[in-house]
């Protein structure tokens, strides 16, 4: 029987929603058989979105009653090509988000050293914050920095932003913050991701996830390290179940035992912060072996690149390094210039395609793991040697060229002082084993937010513009000088005639910014109205909170952020929070950020700050794209009417901005330009923000007749594809990535078909559904899984074929014909970086220590932790402290979200997870004489909290190093605002260290050390 989504319904109805709403306490089957009813069209309509929660992109279908206009249903869409309709938890749980008599209602105003919330009118307060950004910025703008550079910068205002909020949202959320003219721009993918991108963007060009979801099923062997993606995306895994029934095989690498080992063939478990000892044998195991993919690594990889002979490495250190002050937030920095390739006539670099060069990278590679022994790998890491060398030995075999292995690994790698460098060392194994472009292969970051893909596309964050273009700093006075910067190693690159430098065109993409932004701006007049950085200074979430906390702030924007218990030392952020003026909060619900003056141990009469807390939608009251892990860009459309008097996120930064606008042409006030001359208009339809407008505007526009190539195009119409993007002002794109997402043919990322080609089909893309970035490519680097004649390396699953005359199958990465352009585009010299001379620690990864470690010494050398990490030399760290000697592991749960700000508030799901649990193995539970389901103390260097003791099998103590290692695992969604009684207890974050990656400056969250006691 064929079943579509009607039928599917009908035949589902009883089960799924009587089952579902009997759980709310409506168990009388006459009110099961009324929801029943009310699926049906005459009395509600429907509606598809996408899950508000995991970057899956789950496809939803919600059914709102005609009346009343409130959601009555909310289940997975059958039709949908990544989850077939099935759900998690939490996706099984948004009608109840939705539906939430804890919505605030309308907007709330806590007044400086008040007591409690008080109720107040949209007018007023949109109108009151307008006054406190204006004053904050006049008082705080800065024109000219202390060299005289012009930085036309707001100081004194902060952001943090969200994750979850739509990508036209994002656009204009980072226009409006840039107008005003703030650095200090955060979000989510700071502290969860960042690792990602800079890791993957340094190996192959771009920074997200190299495959997609259904991808997945096309692997022979699957590597989950760093994730527990079973629970926290459990979507995800129908399609490493599906590999399973295909003959692939799972291998499970973690600190803890969980759903997704149950699951595995193979399960090590390892001591956290161990990882990139545990790869670096992986590394060395393929290279004793001789097990590298040859033509792949020779014809699309830096490995045959010559290095200089400035590069050296020696005892954890490489070349060029020096050591930092206590005052600098950065332990110390290298000169990476001595990394440099060694290069020809032509400034290009000198390759050895026989790999026998000794300075070549191929064997600066097996140099640098030369150390990577089995027998150091066990000892650092406590894995089980025989697990590892079966791990070993199963990944490896991926090297030949019918097979391809895959890691899926979230924020067990990312969230480290070498979080970069983890991924890096994967993207490396992937790259010698030819995995990289290929169906079934890929290096695939799993996003955790719905929308924290699309969100870093656009941008919110200091350092990047949409379209991941460069954050303009000040000794780049000009956008003459500014472009020329960016293009130039590009430019550089491309004198190679095979590569394509995909960068040199950074001129076309960076006017088409601007001229999204400041239509009636020259590209100088509005290069001069963007903020500038200083050089030299990073402005990351942890500095955030270390500006706040030495009050350098006056005002704040935590929006649709909780990072009273979502950042790194926590305590801190509560803290530093006290020492504001004001603050807004935008949020669902009330929260630890937006009530921080209540919280446990805070006298309110005593806390300074006014803050405004703004209610706004949940995700299926209004319309807009998320972009999933996969790049997937998927429309979901309004269901029900904003709960109360919520409104969108768009909405509310429109109207603020406006009401800000206002007051600077009634007013006056400090460098107005950027903020009156913002196209505000173009986010709107009939006077109010459009969620398609918006979209159009990040697609972009010919602001004039345009002829290229022999085709005219008009003013006015929409641009179709990012190599139209032109540099002269003729053209508009708020991100050029996005260019081809909505065009004159429609909203591509609202796609519903699930029509393909038999190529595509024998792969599953699903081209038709959606719009995937870029240009529609759903597996990017895909011309590396062809040899040089344009043949597949896998013909039995092929990503791209050549026939003769054109690419056939997925958008190829580069039309080009086989043979004529390198495979990596993105890079200057077109080849996947073995050896990565960007990063700021290394051109190789190479195994430190965390920064909390029982350790004072390691197997490898004698560099304890990265050299170069950021830290904050006041912050005591607890190194090789007796009082605290277990090793920290922090988590989510299925039930769960982040910091649960969703989740607590949802009764299902609060129920199922009600409180803050500590896992811990029955040999340290014994020794401590705690029984399971005690109430314990967990204790660091930063605080305490208490917990629910979890006395469990999944833990056992490792030997490491000669030494009983014990770890305790604490998920970090709990907080003390929900449950209102306090019994949920308080946020893990409250023990973890405010130290950070050096590329990134992400929190190293999941691993530190601790104490565990009886109360």
């Amino acid at each position: 029987m064929t079943v579509n989504r009607r039928s599917f319904l009908k035949l589902a109805a009883v089960t799924a929603v009587s089952s579902a709403f009997c759980g709310l306490g409506f168990g009388s089957e006459a009110l099961a058989v009324d929801r029943i009813a009310m699926l049906q069209p005459q009395w509600s309509k429907q509606t598809t979105s996408v899950c508000c929660y995991c970057a899956v992109g789950c496809g939803l279908i919600v059914n709102t009653d005609l009346k009343t206009k409130r959601a009555v249903n909310v289940e997975g869409d059958p039709d949908h090509p990544i989850n077939e309709g099935a759900t998690c938890a939490k996706g099984a749980s948004i009608w109840q988000l939705a539906e939430n008599d804890l919505r605030p209602k309308r907007p709330m105003y806590r007044a400086p050293h008040a007591t409690e919330w008080k109720e107040v009118s949209w007018e007023w307060a949109l109108g009151e914050i307008a006054k406190r950004v204006k004053k904050t910025r006049d008082a705080s703008f800065t024109e000219k920095n202390a060299k005289g550079q012009v930085v036309n910068r707001c100081n004194g205002l902060a952001s943090v932003g969200s994750a979850a909020i739509d990508n036209e949202e994002c656009w204009t959320y980072q226009a409006m913050l840039r107008a005003l003219g703030l650095v200090w721009i955060e979000h989510q993918a700071r502290i969860c991701h960042s690792s990602t991108v800079a890791a993957l963007a340094e190996s192959f060009g771009r920074g997200a996830m190299t495959n997609h979801w259904n991808d997945i099923a096309n692997s022979d062997c699957i590597l989950i390290m760093g994730s527990n993606a079973a629970e926290n995306h459990p979507i995800s895994f129908k399609w490493v179940t599906e590999a399973m029934t295909r003959g692939a095989k799972l291998i499970h690498i973690d600190p803890r035992f969980t759903r997704t080992s149950a699951k595995a063939d193979l399960y090590c478990q390892i001591r956290a912060g161990s990882d990139i000892a545990v790869l670096g044998g992986l590394i060395k195991y393929i290279l004793d072996n001789d097990l590298i993919q040859k033509d792949y690594v020779v014809s699309h990889t830096n490995a045959t690149f010559v290095v200089g002979d400035k590069y050296d490495f020696h005892d954890g250190l490489f070349s060029g390094y020096h050591k930092n002050g206590d005052d600098a937030d950065y332990a110390g920095a290298y000169d990476k210039s001595q990394w440099a390739y060694k290069t020809d006539a032509q400034g290009l670099p000198v390759r050895d395609e026989t790999l026998t060069d000794p300075r070549c990278v191929y064997n600066l590679l097996k140099r640098h793991y030369a150390r990577y022994t089995v027998d150091k790998v066990v000892s650092a890491s406590g894995i089980d040697r025989d697990g590892l060398l079966e791990f070993y030995k199963s990944f490896a075999a991926t090297g030949k060229p019918d097979r391809a292995g895959t890691i899926m690994y979230a924020m067990g790698w990312t969230q480290h002082t070498v979080g970069t460098q983890y991924i890096r060392t994967m993207s490396m194994v992937q790259l010698l084993l030819g995995n990289i472009g290929v169906s079934g292969g890929g290096v695939n970051a799993l996003r955790g937010e719905s929308n924290v893909q699309g969100s870093t596309d656009h941008c919110l964050l200091w350092h990047i513009l949409p379209g991941y273009l460069a954050m303009p700093n000040a000794s780049l006075s000009t956008y003459e000088a500014y472009v020329a910067a960016k293009a130039k190693p590009h430019l550089q690159g491309a004198k190679d005639p095979k590569s394509a430098a995909w960068w040199q065109y950074y001129p076309k993409y960076m006017s088409s910014f601007l001229k999204a932004m400041y239509p009636e701006a020259t590209a100088d007049q509005a290069y001069a109205w963007l903020p500038k950085a200083e050089d030299g200074t990073t402005y990351t979430w942890l500095q955030l909170f270390e500006a706040m906390d030495k009050k350098a702030f006056t005002g704040f924007f935590a929006w649709g952020m909780n990072p009273a218990c979502g950042g790194a030392n926590a305590g801190k952020n509560r803290r530093a929070m006290a020492n504001l003026d004001w603050m807004v909060n935008v949020n669902i619900f009330d929260n630890e950020t937006g009530s921080f003056w209540r919280g446990p141990g805070v006298d309110p009469k005593k806390v300074k700050t006014e803050v405004f807390f703004l209610p706004c939608c949940v995700s299926i009251e209004k319309e807009g794209s998320i972009t999933n892990s996969g790049r997937w860009m998927q429309w979901r459309y309004q269901g029900p009417d904003p709960r109360g008097e919520s409104k969108s996120d768009g909405h509310i930064m429109t109207e603020l901005f406006e009401a800000v606008r206002a007051l600077y042409a009634k007013e006056g006030g400090a460098f107005p330009e950027p903020i009156s001359n913002l196209a505000v208009e173009m986010w709107k339809k009939d006077g109010q923000y459009d969620s398609n407008q918006v979209a159009k505007l990040i697609n972009g526009y010919f602001l004039r007749d345009v002829t290229i190539k022999g085709t005219t195009y008009r003013k006015g119409t929409l641009v179709p594809s990012f190599t139209l993007l032109q540099d002269d002002g003729s053209t508009s794109s708020g991100n050029w990535l996005y260019c081809n997402s909505y065009t004159e043919q429609g909203n591509m990322g609202a796609r519903r078909s699930t029509a393909q080609t038999p190529e595509q089909a024998r792969i599953g893309l699903f081209p038709n559904w959606s719009w995937c970035w870029p240009l529609n490519r759903r597996i990017i680097y895909n011309r590396a899984s062809c040899d040089n004649t344009g043949k597949p390396y896998a013909p039995q699953k092929p990503v791209i074929t050549w026939n003769g005359e054109k690419w056939v199958g997925d958008v190829p990465d580069g039309g080009w014909a086989p043979g004529t352009k390198y495979a990596f585009i993105m890079q200057p010299h077109g080849h996947g970086r073995i050896f990565g001379p960007g990063r700021q620690d290394g051109p190789f990864p190479e195994h430190y220590e965390p920064m909390e470690t029982l350790f004072k010494t390691h197997e490898f050398s004698a560099q304890l932790n990265n050299p170069t990490a950021l830290r904050f030399a006041h912050e005591p760290m607890a190194v090789a402290d007796p009082k605290y000697p277990y090793v920290v592991t922090t988590y989510r749960v299925t039930e769960h979200w982040q910091t649960g700000l969703m989740t607590r508030h949802t009764p299902w799901l609060l129920e199922t997870m009600p409180q803050i649990f500590v896992e811990m193995s029955e040999e340290l539970a014994r020794e401590k004489g705690i029984a399971n389901g005690e109430k314990v103390t967990v204790e660091s260097i930063r605080g305490s909290i208490w917990a629910i003791a979890i006395v469990t099998k999944r833990m056992h103590p490792l030997t490491v190093m000669g030494r009983t290692v014990y770890q305790i695992g604490l998920p970090w969604c709990f907080g003390w605002q929900m449950p209102h009684d306090g019994s949920g207890g308080d946020s893990a974050n409250l023990l973890s260290p405010a130290v950070g990656d050096p590329n990134t400056g992400i929190p190293e969250t999941k691993v530190f050390v601790a104490n565990v006691r009886k109360m």
